[in-house]
């Protein structure tokens, strides 16, 4: 029975998107969910193009929260976050600017996303566009080192007739319930771009919620993997932000052999492939910025109510990602690391 009395905000962050939004635009018009319980919100962060005009003339209802500067991803769905809060909505919905969604998509997140008050997340299942047979995202796979990626990427379509439990949601299009962001929060302002989505699961799992990929809510994705240098800034600097925050201390020590030994693997990957000064700029700023991270930590670790050992169930130790792939990491890393982490598990009883 479909669920259609909540409130929902869906949030799309626009930077100079006109090209991408006519699309997602054009579909969000034939969703089913009534749009009289649905407040879209548009953040535009200070776009050069006519990305905020399509909006206006698209839709005439748009909340639209314009920046003087970039805010990136996570700052900006913070903005649309505490609008959704003054609107008093059931449901905050992050969907990416280059999507296209099914009509009846928002229909089986909230179903889903009623189930069980324990639920905090559901994700749609993300197909690649235009390849639209082909899996961009199953939710998102994570290592116990804080690599996350795409789950059964540019894998053929998987037909699962019911509701999974995933490690945690793309950010591209989920449901997040609001009661759950006013226990955790929403994303971390340092982010900008990369891995707030990963520290977010994790965050709700501690604090005792279900992540759930529902297959009947679907949402084709324009996805690129880039592989420009101020990305791998973002991407390894968020990753260990992200491992450093949310492990507790006693875990950080025991996984710390494995964590330097990638590491290292790290860095001689990114002098090879031309990106060592991002990853230096990236611990820079992780130095720099200690103090923080440590209050952050104590945040996190004053509202915890789940155990390390129950939040690495979920985790994996391989790094199994199409775009990532070479025979250094698939032969030797990702063994050793299965095997790491088959022996920690063993260990971790907190």
């Amino acid at each position: 029975m479909t669920i259609k009395n909540k409130k929902l905000a869906i949030a799309v962050i626009s930077y100079n998107s006109s090209k991408k939004l006519e699309d997602c635009f054009n579909s969000l018009k034939k969703q089913s969910y009534p749009w009289e319980l649905v407040d879209l919100i548009l953040v535009d962060n200070n776009s050069t193009d006519d990305s905020v005009k399509l909006a206006e003339e698209s839709f005439a209802s748009v909340r639209i929260i314009k920046n003087s500067d970039n805010k990136g991803f996570a700052g900006a769905n913070n903005q649309a976050y505490e609008l959704a809060k003054s609107l008093r909505v059931d449901y905050l919905v992050l969907l990416n600017d280059d999507t296209v969604v099914d009509p009846d998509w928002l229909d089986h997140l909230i179903d889903t996303a009623e189930q069980d008050d324990k639920i905090g997340a559901v994700q749609s299942k993300l197909m690649l566009w235009p390849e639209k047979n082909l899996i961009n995202s199953l939710g998102n796979a994570f290592t116990f080192l804080g690599f996350g990626y795409c789950n059964h990427y540019r894998e053929p379509d998987r037909l699962e007739a019911k509701p999974l439990e995933v490690p945690y949601a793309s950010g591209a299009a989920v449901a997040i319930k609001m009661s759950a962001l006013e226990k955790v929060g929403l994303f971390g302002d340092d982010f900008f771009m990369y891995h707030e989505d990963a520290d977010l699961g994790w965050r709700l799992r501690l604090a005792g919620y279900r992540i759930m990929l529902e297959p009947k809510s679907v949402v084709y994705h324009k996805y690129n993997f880039g592989k420009a240098s101020y990305k791998y800034l973002y991407m390894e600097r968020n990753r260990l932000l992200v491992f450093f925050k949310n492990y507790k201390l006693l875990t950080l020590l025991l996984l710390s052999p494995a964590f330097l030994f990638m590491e290292l693997g790290i860095l001689f990957f990114a002098w090879k492939n031309g990106w060592l000064k991002e990853k230096l700029q990236g611990y820079a700023w992780l130095i720099s910025n200690i103090g923080r991270i440590v209050s952050d930590h104590k945040k996190v670790a004053s509202w915890r109510s789940v155990k390390d050992k129950e939040i690495l169930r979920l985790f994996t130790a391989s790094i199994k990602f199409e775009e990532v792939n070479n025979p250094l990491l698939l032969k030797v890393v990702n063994p050793l690391m299965e095997i790491y982490f088959w022996l920690i598990k063993k260990v971790i009883f907190w």
